[in-house]
């Protein structure tokens, strides 16, 4: 009897799930391409920023995050040919098990790279502060914590997977203060030493 073909097809899209992985510096937008060649949902976040020259001023695409970049795999099947890319270094995750990124989680790095100007900063730590859900406007439902700086609110969204965060300007009129303080996943530190130690690594190649 013939396989069934839609079961055999739902069984692969369910299997499909958003990664992060770590490539070299300087090699994020080298692997998206590298990927995309290869069929590979890939992600990468860019902020249009204007850069200054002495002659001229342009506007360019930058990674949001220096070294990341998402994928959109099943992992049994396409993790080899993903790492053996040009460029990447690794999947991130605890220890040797690759982090499952939240489809929520991108939906709001697309949403925040479409806002460039109300970008301030990438932060690679959660700041203390008040934990808000965002009420109105273009990050509607996203929630982060507030800090002060002068007389402007800003929202910082952290993203655990990856223990990296956005600085948005922000109104505080459109804050609501929730319960809870968003915490960093057990073993997070772990991460960040890890990740540290593969940048030293690489300098030195």
């Amino acid at each position: 009897m013939a396989p069934n073909s839609k079961f055999y097809c739902m069984t692969e899209v369910d299997d499909l799930k958003w990664y992060a992985l770590y490539v070299r510096s300087r090699y994020e937008k080298r692997v998206h391409q590298l990927l995309l060649e290869q069929n590979v949902v890939s992600f990468l976040p860019l902020l249009d920023t204007w850069k200054q020259w002495s002659d001229r001023k342009k506007k360019v695409s930058e990674p949001l995050f220096r070294s990341y970049l998402f994928v959109n795999i099943a992992m049994r099947k396409d993790k080899i040919a993903v790492l053996d890319t040009e460029g990447v270094v690794k999947f991130i995750g605890i220890g040797k098990t690759p982090s499952v990124i939240f489809q929520r989680d991108i939906d709001w790095l697309k949403q925040l790279v479409r806002e460039p100007d109300a970008v301030h900063r990438t932060v690679d730590s959660l700041p203390p502060g008040q934990r808000v859900r965002v009420l109105a406007g273009p990050f509607k439902d996203f929630e982060g914590v507030v800090v002060r700086q002068g007389r402007e609110s800003r929202l910082v969204v952290f993203f655990e997977s990856i223990m990296q965060g956005v600085e948005v300007t922000i109104s505080p009129d459109v804050l609501l203060a929730v319960a809870g303080a968003p915490l960093p996943v057990h073993g997070s530190e772990l991460l960040l030493d890890e990740c540290s130690a593969i940048e030293r690594q690489l300098l030195r190649l």
